[in-house]
């Protein structure tokens, strides 16, 4: 592909050079140059990669693509410059792979809680409805026949415009993917237009932190850019935060709720608890009537549900198949039930910070459980608030703690536990508790002193198949140790 149609789209001064060069692929990592690539130059948090301009055309790179004056430009190769590098790779990636998004349905899934499941409820109806799905966000990316796990909700703009290319080729005619925040203001989804863009609700959360959002205001401004790249928006009427994050938006509005009039509302909520189950019915109103029954518990369920019928029938999909996939709906790590014994239940979520602890354990407690046992701990090099607010929330709602690690990256553990403790000494300082520094020996602990009717949440790491230590990640997934120590001790 010449450098010239690569460049579509793109504002950019040739700077030196021939348009007319033959270029093999896009790279942003020179330990990927082979021979023949342009290679853009990002301005990343820790590091500019402009510094590696010189390496990457030594290695056989044939053109740079740049957003600020070298102080030598390498001779004998094509330069192009441009405001925003970030911005050029991602049209530069659509263009390398012939703009597979086109060809495709494409719904964003954006917010702070309940992406991932909302997310997962739309491809589960998708699915019912027979279409071919594929998929990307917190959990991974998938499509028929393949599975990966992602290191970010959104990936960077190439390998997600080669993910979209691998999806077309294996015959999806739908994508489901979230739309993070960070996604959005890096440039990852430049370039690409949504049929569907969904708004769940919006909580304080990736502010403050390194490569974070410096405010509030930021973090909201920047979700609400997916509602000016969509023809529909589907959004939570509910949020405070709506009106003000639909601000300057081009699309048409569908809205959900359950407290405010809306196009699907949901009414007369009902819990359904059984061994190793938990769940809610609904009836829905407004545009649609009909009756839902959701294999996940609690009012954020009816929410994320609401989201997922909202889209299906924008889409025209029938009843049958949103009833059919919600009722089949099982998300990894997200209110997931482990069946290990008929005495208790213990389920698995990724609740992580203050907010998805709340509404986790409040919806929880209104299944009645004998007790309510909160095993969690915080990530570490990353905000404190949320070690605060978890804490606070936790004591406050749960009858028993287990305080242990979540991924220390570069903390201790007891540095991290000792921050818990502000936020318990806040919320509920009676609360009883143990520390257990090791997660796998807090789980089987939790196991082993399990009373008849509890209800033991294992929250912060959901789908995560690691264990993040001092910047060592090695194999832990939650399910398989549950299930393993139970095997092992003989649990009924």
């Amino acid at each position: 592909m010449k450098l010239a149609q690569l460049a579509e789209g793109l504002n950019y001064t040739l700077v030196q050079g021939s348009l007319e060069e033959e270029i093999t692929n896009v790279r942003y990592d020179t330990r990927a140059i082979t021979g023949g690539e342009v290679f853009v130059c990002i301005c990343g948090y820790s590091r500019d990669s402009h510094d590696m301009a010189a390496q990457a055309v030594a290695q056989g790179a044939k053109a740079l693509l740049i957003q600020h004056d070298l102080e030598t430009l390498p001779e004998g190769v094509a330069v192009l410059k441009v405001e925003d590098t970030k911005l050029g790779l991602a049209l530069m990636s659509a263009n390398f792979f012939g703009h597979p998004a086109e060809k495709m349905t494409m719904i964003g899934v954006t917010g702070t809680k309940g992406k991932t499941t909302t997310a997962h409820m739309i491809r589960s109806v998708l699915l019912a409805a027979g279409r071919k799905v594929g998929m990307v966000g917190t959990t991974g990316v998938e499509y028929p026949g393949f599975f990966a796990e992602l290191p970010n909700t959104t990936p960077q703009s190439y390998e997600l415009q080669k993910y979209f290319r691998d999806m077309v080729d294996a015959g999806c005619d739908t994508l489901v993917m979230e739309v993070s925040s960070q996604g959005l203001m890096n440039q990852r989804v430049a370039g690409i237009h949504y049929q569907i863009g969904v708004f769940t609700n919006l909580y304080l959360d990736h502010v403050g932190g390194p490569g974070e959002h410096k405010t509030f205001e930021e973090y909201r401004a920047w979700k609400g850019e997916l509602f000016k790249r969509c023809d529909v928006g589907v959004v939570n009427v509910d949020d405070p935060n709506t009106e003000a994050l639909l601000e300057g938006h081009t699309c048409r509005l569908v809205t959900y709720g359950m407290h405010k009039p809306a196009d699907f509302q949901a009414d007369d909520l009902q819990l359904a608890r059984a061994e190793n189950f938990l769940g809610i019915c609904f009836h829905v109103k407004g545009q649609e009537q009909m009756d839902v029954k959701v294999n996940m518990p609690g009012e954020f369920s009816v929410y994320n549900s609401l989201a997922a019928i909202a889209v299906g029938r924008v889409l025209g999909l029938p009843h049958q198949a949103i009833h059919d996939g919600l009722m089949n709906i099982s998300v990894k790590g997200r209110v997931e039930m482990v069946p290990i014994s008929k005495h208790f239940t213990i389920l698995i979520d990724f609740a992580h910070n203050e907010s998805g602890t709340e509404s986790l354990l409040t919806s929880l407690r209104a299944y009645h459980p004998k007790r309510i046992v909160c095993l969690f701990g915080c990530g570490g090099d990353r905000s404190k608030l949320r070690r605060y607010g978890m804490g606070e929330v936790a004591s406050k709602l749960a009858d028993f703690l287990i305080l242990t690690e979540d991924n220390n990256r570069f903390e201790k553990v007891e540095d991290i536990i000792a921050d818990i403790h502000k936020g318990i000494a806040k919320g509920n300082p009676d609360v009883p508790y143990v520390e257990i520094p090791d997660r796998e020996e807090a789980i089987h602990y939790a196991i082993d002193h399990a009373q008849e009717g509890d209800l033991i949440c294992v929250i912060g790491k959901g789908h995560e198949t690691y264990r993040d230590r001092m910047g060592v990640k090695t194999p832990f997934l939650e399910r398989e140790i549950i299930e393993n120590y139970a095997k092992k001790i003989g649990l009924e």
